[in-house]
């Protein structure tokens, strides 16, 4: 992973591409990386450069956020009603029939089945975002609602609740942390894929005197290309732009103009 300090000229950065590493899990479904491994003949790799750990009972009770002084949860994905029920056994509480749950798409509520009687009734589901239960939320507006999220989540929900007026108590209950990249430290890929500011973060958490070299950057967002720029790296291949929505087209592109 670490090379030699070179600065990236335009002969380097068209190096034939033929090994290229995705800094995330396999994709569990659709994995749009086949076709383009297939046709160009490529290695692709995957490893997550960050995971997901939760907090235990002593770090959630720091918070000094009670559980059972709320009744309506607001999740966004299935990691987050992991950790909810989780810490709900570790603390020692029982679930509440009576609680209520707010979550952003069919998918995400549908997981609930696996840790409560399922009453829709109970269980408000968007098409794709939070705010599509909004008039369920202003239904149940003097609840008392929590939030539980990650140690990155954005600032959105909050404001949102703001904004209608309603009072939401957040909870830290689990954090993405750079994982342990040390079997990669002899080995080379012609492209490094990140997805997101703390990927970037975890690969100097590992490599602290990693120069880019005759590496090509790919990174996907504004935020991680922001955040790989801060880090003195040089972007060759960037998504989504208006050009290229998403990162298999942008690589697509580049590797061509390698051929």
């Amino acid at each position: 992973m670490t090379t030699k300090k070179s600065k990236t000229s335009i002969t380097e950065a068209y190096n034939p591409v033929k090994t290229i590493l995705i800094s995330q899990p396999v994709p569990s479904r659709g994995n749009p990386y086949i076709d383009l491994e297939k046709k160009y003949s490529l290695k692709i790799d995957y490893r997550p450069f960050i995971h997901v750990e939760g907090l235990n009972a002593r770090e959630f009770r720091d918070q000094r956020v009670y559980l059972n002084e709320h009744s309506a949860f607001i999740f966004l994905s299935r990691t987050a009603i992991e950790h909810f029920f989780r810490l709900v056994e570790d603390v020692r509480l029982k679930v509440d029939p009576e609680w209520k749950y707010f979550c952003s798409s069919d998918a995400v509520a549908n997981y609930l089945k696996n840790f409560i009687k399922f009453r829709k009734r109970k269980v408000f589901a968007g098409e794709r975002s939070i705010r599509d239960v909004e008039k369920y939320i202003i239904r149940h507006k003097n609840e008392k609602f929590l939030f539980p999220k990650s140690n990155i989540t954005t600032q959105n929900i909050p404001n949102y609740f703001k904004e209608l007026g309603i009072d939401l108590t957040e909870s830290i209950m689990y954090r993405s942390v750079p994982s342990d990249l040390s079997n990669l430290r002899d080995i080379f890929y012609d492209v490094l894929v990140f997805y997101s500011p703390l990927e970037l973060e975890s690969l100097y958490n590992n490599f602290p005197e990693f120069t880019q070299g005759k590496t090509r950057i790919a990174t996907y967002g504004e935020k991680t290309k922001a955040a790989a720029e801060e880090k003195g790296l040089f972007i060759n291949i960037s998504a989504p732009t208006p050009k290229f929505r998403s990162m298999t087209a942008a690589l697509e592109d580049y590797i061509k103009q390698t051929l």
